[in-house]
């Protein structure tokens, strides 16, 4: 029964969301609970199967399904491997915390449109899924714009200038699908097919076709841009700050990662190409660049989307160095950044709930009005700096050795610069939140206790925050602080166990680089 669940979950996942996406207006008909219900159910229901697929690849290999028995190129063929399988987990373990954090937060923020939220939330999950677990390249681009559509849609509902940036997000979006789109087709007018195996196959007879290049860098930039890579990433920043928080939450750790994991799949299909000598120049120019624009933000949702270009420069480094340990830098990274950012951009929800702000310059006195929530936010910022025994150490460390066994010391030193820009504008919203301001007269009532010295000229009288002398300790609901502080065990725990999940699952993700020429 077990095994028959499993052979059946590459199927079985996209269609649990799909089904979400449908029986949500029906359930929220009724009342809104009942919506909020179905989608945290089969959330949880679309997790266990993510779990039980990866568990069996990892124990006897990729499970290759054929919708309605149909085999490919004619039929939809969909593949669940160890690559597939671990993406997939992250997509759906981070995806239930959220939905389990997301009634208090929407209630909150968007309650006029909870429903609608919790529905598109399970439509861009559907797609996620189908993203990652199709086997061919026309499919994937199905899926892509039914993410894209339903990722329009969630970033529209949020404050005024929501559906500005959402507009924005179309914008560049659409160009990035028609992108893909194309190359697609430039590939199948080379090769006569859309299956990835298929393609894999053909191309060694065909690889130094004109059509062939131009499909493939068509869909690096298409992917380029919904990775939000410098300096593609404009459309990145303007929608995560003005989104609402719980689709900030669902959408930042785990969109880019996808189309990261896309951009996995297109290299190998090429046997990566000598194009990722170029590709490596532009995540080191992603790193550094989100790094020192993430340092000027004042709003902390903006400054968190700019270190998002950061790392997803990291990942791209990664993959594009092209050997096991790097390689495996970037998926230990994907973790990493999918549960980093999780817990961050949780907790900021939090915090404007709770603090009414987003403004780093107005968060004195943050960690004595939340300090659990702060416990937590303070373990993400050390993952995301690199401080050991958290997960992002770990996953910098295999970065740094991946660019060394490729003897690429330039590489090596933007990923040590862009750590230590990482501390600047990390530990200065510490410095302000943590160390500045305030100081707990009794259990109950905050003081402001100093006056205000900040870089940013002409802004103090703004941060004369009288208002903060009534707050009173005001943590965020059980439903808000549970899912973040699972979150923040599990960062740490992925830093311990690290050597146990490199080698019971990401050594099983790695291709063979002994059989590509670089």
């Amino acid at each position: 029964m077990m095994e028959h669940i499993a052979q059946s979950s590459p199927a079985l996942i996209p269609v649990l969301y799909l089904m979400a996406s449908i029986l949500i207006p029906i359930a929220g008909y009724f009342r809104v609970y009942w919506a909020y219900l179905v989608a945290l159910l089969f959330s949880a229901a679309a997790f266990s199967l993510s779990i039980i697929g990866l568990l069996e690849v990892l124990n006897s290999g990729a499970i290759s399904y054929h919708l309605g028995g149909w085999m490919p190129p004619l039929g939809i063929e969909l593949v669940l491997d160890p690559l597939s399988g671990f993406i997939l987990a992250i997509i759906s373990g981070s995806t239930l915390l959220v939905m389990f954090y997301a009634e208090d937060s929407i209630n909150h923020e968007i309650s006029y449109n909870a429903m609608p939220f919790y529905s598109l939330s399970m439509l861009l999950l559907g797609g996620l899924a189908g993203m990652t677990l199709t086997g061919d390249l026309f499919n994937l681009y199905v899926f892509l714009e039914i993410v894209a559509l339903a990722g329009y849609a969630l970033l529209a509902i949020g404050n005024k200038r929501a559906p500005f940036s959402a507009f924005r997000y179309l914008t560049l979006g659409t160009a990035g699908a028609a992108f893909y789109l194309l190359g697609v087709s430039f590939i199948f007018i080379s090769t006569g097919t859309l299956n990835m195996a298929d393609i894999a196959a053909v191309l060694p007879y065909v690889e130094n076709q004109t059509p062939v290049i131009v499909g493939l860098v068509l869909i690096i930039l298409g992917i380029f841009v919904k990775m939000g890579i410098f300096p593609l990433h404009q459309w990145l920043p303007d929608a995560y700050t003005h989104a609402s928080s719980t689709a900030t939450a669902l959408i930042a750790p785990i969109g880019t990662k996808v189309a990261a994991y896309v951009l996995i799949r297109a290299l190998t299909i090429y046997e990566f190409p000598p194009i990722i000598d170029l590709l490596s120049w532009v995540a080191v120019a992603s790193i550094v660049a989100g790094s020192i624009l993430a340092i000027s933000q004042k709003n902390i949702k903006r400054m968190l989307a700019y270190s998002s270009v950061a790392n997803i420069g990291y990942i791209t480094l990664g993959i594009t160095l092209a050997n096991p340990l790097a390689f495996i830098g970037a998926l230990l990274h994907i973790l990493n950044h999918a549960m980093m950012k999780a817990a961050l951009f949780l907790s900021a929800g939090g915090i404007q709930n709770k603090m009414g702000t987003l403004d780093i310059r107005k968060m004195r006195g943050f960690p004595t009005v939340m300090p659990i929530t702060a416990f937590a936010f303070i373990i993400a910022v050390f993952s995301m700096v690199g401080i050991p025994p958290t997960g992002g150490f770990f996953s910098k460390l295999y970065l740094v050795l991946g660019a060394i066994e490729a003897q690429e010391w330039f590489f090596v030193f933007a990923i040590v610069l862009s750590t230590l820009l990482g501390i600047v504008y990390l530990f200065r919203f510490i410095n302000i939140a943590f160390f500045r301001f305030y100081e707990k007269s009794d259990d109950k009532v905050i003081n402001q206790s100093d006056v205000l010295k900040l870089p940013f000229k002409g802004e103090q009288e703004e941060l004369d925050s009288k208002k903060f002398e009534l707050n009173k300790r005001n943590e965020m609901s059980p439903t808000m602080l549970i899912p973040v502080l699972i979150i923040a065990v599990g960062i740490i725990l992925v830093g311990v166990f690290n050597g146990y999940i490199v080698d019971n699952v990401l050594n099983f993700a790695v291709p063979d680089f002994t059989q590509f020429n670089k």
